[in-house]
């Protein structure tokens, strides 16, 4: 996953996530907010069960220093990655403002490959929503562009300090 615009969704807290949908034009209603908002909290099983996923997202220090919500979310949103972050199947790595060689800061996507290639799938966000790619050319694009978006991003245990010292701000 590579997010340039929110934290992404099995990383987000309630409020975090409260407060992004909340923000959508039309504004929801509270009968369509709250099951959205249940529901991506559900999602995040997939890296918190006995047999989780391998989970990396990238994301861009603008992410993790946009307050969505008030101080005390953006606090509470930053020490929720760090404790998904210590999971032995959770990497997140950060793409700092003074990174050189990164032009890819309008990249929002989500890869997801495993054993078979042939099987992986790529989306790639956008205003109004993205299609699901499959074809090989297309995953090979992806798989580049990941690539790239990683190459510039710290390591792990330098995203986590990196996290924290965010979070000490707030």
């Amino acid at each position: 996953m590579i997010s340039t615009a929110h934290v992404p969704g099995l990383l987000q807290t309630e409020a975090y996530a409260r407060a992004v949908f909340a923000y959508m034009v039309p504004e929801l209603p509270a009968s369509e907010l709250e099951p959205r908002v249940a529901h991506r909290m559900h999602r995040r099983v997939a890296v918190e069960r006995d047999d989780a996923v391998e989970y990396e997202a990238v994301v861009h220090e603008g992410v993790l220093r946009t307050r969505v919500a008030d101080r005390q979310t953006a606090r509470a949103q930053l020490e929720e990655i760090l404790r998904q972050s210590e999971r032995p199947n959770v990497a997140v790595r950060v793409i700092p403002f003074d990174v050189d060689g990164f032009a890819g800061a309008n990249t929002s996507m989500l890869y997801a490959g495993g054993p078979v290639p042939q099987l992986d799938t790529a989306k790639r966000d956008a205003p109004h929503g993205g299609p699901f790619l499959d074809a090989a050319s297309q995953l090979a694009r992806f798989r580049t562009l990941f690539r790239k978006v990683e190459s510039a991003s710290l390591d792990p245990a330098r995203s986590r300090d990196f996290i924290h010292g965010l979070a000490k701000e707030l």
